[in-house]
């Protein structure tokens, strides 16, 4: 995927090293942007492994609200197991295997300060159906009221939807953004949704916008980053989703079918679909 892979090359080139909150060290650059048409296929990095099992599953939990590990534990997804540590959730005061008010509780039972609680999942979906000319197609998971509750404060904090001519697109904020690790990851996972809320909305899904604010590569990746850039990407392959489904809250993960993954030889039978 060349976009990926121009991206880290800018990085590497252009950033300056810095410090960081870890006391890796990294090299990294203020504002990048990368879009991704879904007419050329759906954007999975081929030029490393990507647990795409992880991916779909972590989207599902999201939907569902949950901000508990279990669900993902259930199905052998371990990504957000060393924040929810029992030392990590003593530490801000949360029940074992509890991560406090991430994704999945601002997508889903964003709290209002007067009582009740807000869905800004549902919210959009029906704004797009009904109001698609609007400009507040916003799902936010950034609250400076609780970023300090929580082992990691979102990273992909803000995202908005945007419809035209039958078409629905969908543009990404990211504040932290570890390009070697993370970005392929929040690629395959909002274009992803888009093409999810592109079925239910009854759009075609168009273009996937990121742009990443702080794009950093860690000390310790700059040599998987080169290995990186020495591999020619493959051809995207085709992510197909169940067309009964017509509600996003009733997907699941046997809903999702990935045709035509042809990844970089040195990776064959890598990819954890």
């Amino acid at each position: 995927m060349k976009q990926y892979l121009e991206m880290l090359k800018y990085v590497l080139e252009s950033g300056e090293e810095k410090g960081d909150p870890q006391g890796v060290g990294n090299i990294a650059t203020l504002g990048y942007q990368m879009r991704f048409k879904m007419d050329d296929g759906f954007p999975l990095v081929t030029t490393k492994r990507m647990p795409l099992k992880s991916i779909i599953y972590e989207l599902l939990w999201f939907l569902k609200g949950d901000t508990n590990v279990k669900y993902l534990q259930d199905h052998k997804v371990t990504i957000w197991d060393e924040w929810a540590t029992p030392e990590a959730c003593a530490k801000y005061g949360l029940p074992a295997g509890e991560l406090g008010p991430i994704y999945g509780e601002k997508w889903r039972h964003w709290k209002k300060r007067d009582g009740g609680e807000i869905d800004q999942i549902a919210n959009v979906i029906e704004e797009i159906k009904t109001n698609p000319n609007s400009r507040r197609l916003v799902v936010t998971s950034w609250d400076p009221e609780d970023v300090d509750k929580v082992f990691v404060a979102p990273c992909h904090c803000f995202y908005k939807f945007f419809v035209s001519n039958g078409k629905l697109s969908l543009h990404l904020f990211q504040r932290s953004c570890d390009t070697f690790l993370g970005v392929p990851f929040n690629i395959a996972s909002y274009s992803l949704l888009l093409m999810m809320v592109a079925q239910v909305t009854g759009l075609k899904a168009h273009e996937f916008v990121h742009t990443l604010s702080d794009a950093h590569i860690y000390l310790n990746h700059i040599d998987q980053v080169k290995v990186q850039l020495a591999r020619e990407p493959k051809t995207l392959p085709i992510m197909k989703l169940n067309p009964e489904i017509k509600n996003i809250f009733d997907f699941d993960f046997k809903d999702f079918t990935l045709e035509n993954y042809e990844c970089h030889p040195s990776l064959k039978g890598e990819i954890a679909i």
